[in-house]
């Protein structure tokens, strides 16, 4: 089985991430690689990674009779015009990397397997998770679907640069962003509105405040989230808790070592979670790459879930330890 894939947005990191995955899938064939940017240019040009392994060029027109599905991977608001702007048919599947459909509206399906695998096996659009979101609901899931979050959830959490994109601005510039860190969007980060509704479809009575202070740091790829709540059992119950709610999902794992670090996730699809109990707070930290499980490798892993492939398809990934 071949399924035959159309980029659009390609030359952006999520774009870049996905060829690289997709180069390497066996069921997977790459019709076109969209970018009005880079026309005509070989995509090695703008992905480097990528030289020596395909000879595609970006094309600033696409042939949907040639594609099963369409990945849209550019900035967010821009996938609402794409859509509006071009008669996509209706035998098209899409995954969407943007924020525009992330409220399931449009006929849009909230893309996180570990959250709604079923619904997105039945699914012709998916609108992929954010990075900063999938690392946090991953963390809290668990007790979302035991109506064990009581009180506010607090969460400090630091991402590398390439999650604001390719584009660049004052705050991604190498001389600023080395040895150099900073908050943003503090309490108001755009993430919250899915982690919310997230944890709204397990527990319906959930109604406290996330404490939300995300970090800039001064590397390139992965997220850390380190998120605290108050929870009544013990440790040992917490474990079996996560235990239970991962045993059938690939990509999560319940780490028993002492400390996790960006290095077990950078470049695969997974998510490692490690918890700790406080007094009364369970504190859950959660890392992920925010270009592969948090972006690109998630929607490769929606798509898999959407053609009846194996969900871990092209997803078997290696960490880069040292």
């Amino acid at each position: 089985m071949k399924i035959n894939i159309g980029i659009i947005g390609g030359a952006g990191y999520t774009g870049g991430e996905l060829l690289r995955i997709l180069l390497n899938h066996p069921n997977t064939n790459i019709a076109f690689v969209n970018s009005k940017s880079q026309a005509g240019k070989p995509v090695y040009s703008t992905h480097g990674d990528l030289l020596g392994e395909t000879d595609i060029r970006f094309a600033d027109e696409q042939d949907f009779s040639k594609a099963d599905i369409l990945f849209l991977c550019s900035g967010h608001n821009e996938s609402k015009k794409f859509l509006a702007e071009n008669a996509i048919p209706e035998s098209i599947k899409i995954v969407d990397l943007s924020t525009d459909f992330r409220d399931e509206s449009n006929g849009f399906t909230y893309g996180l397997p570990e959250l709604q695998r079923e619904k997105i096996k039945t699914a012709s659009k998916i609108a992929n998770p954010g990075c900063f979101a999938t690392s946090i609901e991953l963390a809290v899931l668990p007790l979302a679907n035991a109506g064990l979050i009581k009180e506010d959830i607090h969460v400090s959490a630091i991402t590398g640069s390439t999650g604001a994109g390719q584009s660049l601005s004052a705050t991604t510039h190498f001389s600023w962003r080395n040895n150099n860190i900073s908050i943003y969007k503090a309490f108001t980060h755009q993430h919250l509105k899915e982690i919310t509704q997230s944890i709204k479809s397990l527990q319906a009575d959930f109604g406290k405040a996330i404490n939300f202070i995300p970090y800039r740091g001064n590397f390139t790829r992965g997220i850390m989230a380190n998120i605290y709540t108050k929870f009544e059992g013990t440790i040992a119950e917490a474990h079996e808790l996560y235990q239970q709610y991962y045993a059938a999902h690939p990509f999560t794992y319940i780490s028993d070592e002492a400390e996790i670090d960006l290095k077990q996730v950078v470049n695969t699809n997974k998510c490692i979670l490690h918890l700790e109990k406080h007094g009364d707070n369970l504190l859950i930290s959660s890392i992920i790459d925010n270009l592969t499980k948090g972006a690109s490798g998630q929607a490769v892993q929606n798509m898999n879930l959407i053609f009846g492939l194996d969900e871990t398809a092209g997803l078997k990934l290696k960490p880069v330890g040292f």
